[in-house]
């Protein structure tokens, strides 16, 4: 097969697959790789089934991964119908506040790091280039962005796994992370990592059988009062509380968005319902409210199939 080839230059991320019977499981806890021979392995978990191939991973960090392709029979995973719906509304003061009350702490993982990121920086940018102690110092600072990112992730997964096991229906408001991500907190939008945390939300819900609901960014959620719907125009960021001229009401800016969002993903997903005598396989074929089938498939022999019941709403397509 010839030398390998690496993937890029610049990605130090670099793997190599073993297909067939270039790997094995002698069954003493290591895993043999051809021409390698056998290597210790710390198991996360047992495997299920038989692998078809592995492939194993170095990451900039130096740390080495094995990921095995199974073929499993999908068990189904849906939860039994739970009567509670949240609306969700993302910040950076709190990660994310609840329509019940409940306020997520913004972990700020960069941030507890930056201090120990910008030594080994340091540190690294007085080395010289090319030697033994300039890859050390690299490796030193990759393993603390690996820890930063691992921590990240960790969390989006407990809090993701935990919204969707406790309520059936999630309402989120579709925010512009790119382009927030280009502005002057951009340091902080990219650590709160809102987009993966919108992913994930998606995907565990399509899989425990939830839904998520996803309101337009230019929807005015933080503007209206959730309880007589007066619009306060837009205020500063500073002002977190506010009163309703109308009807009197004390407001926590975010705990308010909440609401509001949950109100407007819920009349979506109600006005999508309701579009259509097909209700929400149309919704899931995207054809809400749609009257001249745009954006549908038009190509002649091709049908429409009957698809599961919907797992995410778009608000411009409802």
């Amino acid at each position: 097969m010839g030398l390998p080839v690496f993937k890029s230059r610049r990605d130090r991320r670099q793997s190599a697959r073993f297909t067939g019977t270039a790997f094995g499981l002698p069954g003493d806890g290591t895993l043999y790789l051809a021409k390698i021979g056998k290597v210790e392995v710390r198991w996360s978990r047992e495997l299920p089934a038989v692998p078809s191939s592995v492939t194993v991973i170095l990451d900039a960090a130096g740390r080495y991964f094995a990921s095995f392709v199974i073929e499993v029979e999908d068990a189904g995973q849906v939860l039994p119908e739970a009567e509670a719906e949240i609306g969700i509304d993302l910040g950076l003061t709190h990660y994310a506040v609840l329509s019940d009350g409940t306020k997520i702490p913004n972990p700020r993982w960069l941030r507890r790091r930056a201090k120990r990121l910008a030594r080994l920086q340091r540190a690294l940018s007085r080395k010289q280039k090319g030697s033994k102690n300039q890859e050390k110092a690299r490796i030193a600072v990759a393993r603390q962005h690996t820890k930063v990112a691992d921590a990240r992730r960790d969390f989006l997964h407990q809090t993701s796994t935990s919204i969707i096991r406790e309520n059936q229906t999630v309402a989120i408001e579709d925010l512009a992370v790119r382009g927030l991500a280009r502005g002057r907190l951009a340091k902080s939008v990219n650590d709160a990592s809102w987009g993966a945390f919108r992913t994930l939300l998606g995907g565990k819900a399509a899989r425990y059988g939830r839904t998520v609901i996803t309101v337009g960014r230019w929807f005015p959620s933080s503007q209206l009062c959730p309880c007589c719907g007066w619009r306060n125009g837009k205020t500063p960021l500073q002002m977190r509380e506010w009163d309703c001229p109308t009807c009197g009401e004390h407001h926590d800016r975010d705990l308010a968005a909440a609401l509001n969002i949950l109100a407007e993903g819920i009349r979506l997903r109600r006005q999508a319902e309701e579009a259509s005598p097909a209700g929400e396989n149309m919704v899931a074929a995207g054809l809400a409210d749609t009257r001249n089938d745009c954006g549908g498939r038009v190509r002649p022999g091709e049908a429409i199939p009957t698809l599961a019941p919907p797992t995410t709403y778009d608000a411009q397509a409802a």
